[in-house]
């Protein structure tokens, strides 16, 4: 580790490392985006890589300007670190060697800000690792997250021909115009796709409103009332989830069918509180917890009952802490599967999650079960992003008491 503590060894071991991750990104990115082919290349991402480090080592600005011209040029001659199949544009091939050599340069004149020729103090070295890490972190995690969506989107906007002739042709074809979204009007116009939409939407919001009718008086009594046996209630909220709901499918598949209860909406709106109310329970009793109770205390001195307290002094103050939990009891509700799979078959009453199902057939096209899916993850991901900063404020207001 010390060796590497000098800026000649630790900026092109960066420079190695951060170009092969630009040039696999870059690769698949236009791979998915032109259909064309682009791959990485070891080699070249070994010696242009060396090159950008020593040209980012605390010089001026043009040193890493200059080492991205060079490897652009040299990623279009067929030497840089991606290799660009012979059928690609000449326009997507410049945009691609100017998006890996750009990056490249960029990043490591980011990561190498305080690294000088000669030795360098543990602290430098470890900031310009951090800096690698965080930026591949970020990478990868956006990879994982929009590929399969990517794919998604792209897939449900094909026509059945253009799937069968390149099942690996991601690129959009714009000039089909409104005919894009075809596999979405059919959804709505030949397989009910609103219904479905309707369906799981009010079942949501009525797990939603159930879930916190038993979930904040219990939280509540956890979290300021004293009773026996209130320590094992309190850690034994959760224990539901150490059992898997597919040993319990079968046990409440019968008690639904004996009950008349199966393929109606009554019992799915019974059944889904049930897997929400005890996490439910458990954001709720720790946010309670970090509410100062002197507040509760001067309620009860003015006259108040203890439902009093809690209607017009704790819940007010628990706004947020509700707002995160509603919001994630929505989303286990929107987009659960096995119970709604299992208890429904009237396709009058099936559910998002259950519907799209319904379009895994060989007699329906590909495109129809990707439009599906975009239609079930697009609203709750916008309603996810919309709030998300007011279910973090929630989810941690509690954590600090007073």
């Amino acid at each position: 580790m010390n060796a590497l503590r000098h800026g000649y060894i630790t900026a092109p071991v960066l420079g190695v490392l951060w170009l092969f991750v630009i040039a696999t990104t870059v690769a698949v990115a236009m791979s998915f985006a032109t259909g064309s082919a682009f791959r990485p290349s070891g080699t070249g991402s070994i010696f242009w890589g060396v090159l950008a480090g020593f040209a980012c080592i605390r010089g001026k600005v043009w040193q890493p300007v200059a080492a991205a011209a060079v490897i652009t040029v040299a990623t279009l001659f067929g030497f840089g670190p991606i290799v660009i199949g012979v059928s690609v544009s000449s326009f997507s091939a410049f945009v691609g060697a100017a998006a890996t050599a750009g990056f490249c340069a960029l990043g490591l004149w980011m990561m190498l800000d305080d690294v000088v020729p000669g030795a360098i103090n543990r602290h430098v070295f470890e900031a310009s690792v951090i800096r690698f890490l965080t930026g591949f972190g970020y990478i990868f995690f956006t990879a994982i997250v929009l590929i399969p969506f990517y794919v998604m989107v792209l897939t449900s906007l094909k026509n059945q021909s253009e799937l069968i002739q390149n099942p690996l042709d991601f690129s959009i074809e714009f000039s089909r115009g409104a005919e894009l979204f075809r596999s979405y009007v059919e959804l709505f116009s030949q397989f009910n796709f609103g219904t479905y939409l309707l369906n799981s939407f009010v079942i949501s919001v009525l797990t939603v409103f159930i879930t916190l009718l038993f979930a904040i008086p219990g939280a509540y009594a956890v979290a300021r009332l004293r009773f026996r046996g209130r320590a094992a209630f309190s850690r034994s909220i959760l224990l539901i989830y150490m059992v898997p709901m597919i040993v319990l499918a079968l046990p409440i598949y019968i008690a639904f069918s004996m009950t008349g209860l199966r393929n109606s909406m009554i019992g799915i709106v019974m059944i889904y509180p049930v897997t929400t109310i005890p996490v439910a329970l458990y954001m709720l009793q720790g946010y309670f917890r970090g509410l100062p109770g002197e507040v509760e205390e001067a309620g009860l001195m003015d006259g108040l009952n203890r439902l009093q307290v809690i209607w017009k002094i704790t819940l007010p103050l628990s706004l947020p802490a509700m707002a995160s939990v509603s919001l994630y009891v929505f989303m286990i509700a929107w987009n659960e599967f096995l119970l709604a799979f299992m208890l429904l078959d009237d396709p009058s009453k099936f559910t998002l999650t259950r519907g799209i199902a319904s379009l895994n057939s060989s007699e329906i096209p590909r495109q129809h079960l990707m439009a599906g899916s975009v239609i079930a993850t697009v609203p709750i991901m916008a309603i996810f992003l919309g709030l998300e900063r007011f279910m973090t404020k929630g989810l941690t207001a509690g954590s600090v008491k007073g």
